[in-house]
């Protein structure tokens, strides 16, 4: 695919063409501006390409674009918390007496909010603040995650899940992104955090000015000498 804005001389995207597969993880890494947020918002049907087909297990996106989106969770930079409990923030959109207890349950765990839930001190109930400000970053990322699990979804979308996180918040994220991965779900992640995302992805892409300039499992461009000096410190 091809994608260009409005009024933009230069394409955001140009010529990408991937797949990602159920249970693996494709990480996109690549500097500020060279088009990893573009190819989130086109898989999120946000933007269209004007050039190339996006498909759906072989059915054109545009065919299918309801079903698609059911099946996408989306974890964005910034996480949206609402001044409410625990347990409606994860299932955001829900009434409290229609929450699915097992769902909600596994979502926690999944997300690994588990520990969390057993500190506070009316649990899931709890309320968390306005924006989540009785939360650290990191569990609001993980609330986010939680929120994601929800849905059930079969492809996670994550668009710098570790920007501003602490290293431990960071390990605990890309752990639960290998759990998620490892239970049949299909991950794509973009992220500036290149050699993090490149020690879980199955297969990996760095982007320059909205072209594929390199292509390889994880570990094969953690150990290619041109990706190592320019975008992972040499």
């Amino acid at each position: 695919i091809s994608f260009k804005y409005p009024n933009a001389k230069e394409k955001a995207i140009k010529n990408i063409s991937f797949e990602i597969p159920s249970r693996e993880s494709i990480g996109i890494i690549g500097p500020s501006g060279s088009g990893k947020t573009t190819i989130i918002d086109i898989l999120l049907a946000l933007l269209k390409p004007q050039e190339g087909m996006i498909l759906y297990n072989d059915v054109p996106l545009s065919e299918v674009e309801n079903n698609w989106r059911s099946q996408v969770a989306y974890l964005p930079q910034q996480v949206f918390l609402i001044d409410s409990s625990l347990k409606l923030n994860v299932a955001l959109g829900e009434e409290d007496n229609s929450i699915n207890k097992h769902r909600l349950n596994a979502a926690l765990k999944q997300a690994r909010l588990s520990e969390l839930v057993d500190q506070l001190p009316q649990g899931v109930d709890t309320l968390i603040g306005e924006r989540g400000v009785r939360l650290s970053g990191g569990q609001r990322q993980q609330v986010a995650f939680g929120r994601a699990m929800m849905t059930q979804p079969s492809v996670m979308l994550l668009d710098e899940p570790t920007a501003g996180v602490s290293p431990i918040v960071m390990d605990e994220i890309f752990s639960n992104i290998l759990d998620v991965r490892n239970a049949g779900m299909a991950v794509l992640m973009v992220e500036q955090n290149a050699q993090q995302a490149l020690n879980i992805a199955d297969k990996g892409y760095v982007l320059v000015s909205g072209r594929n300039e390199h292509t390889g499992t994880g570990s094969e461009l953690i150990n290619d000498p041109e990706v190592r000096k320019k975008f992972l410190g040499g």
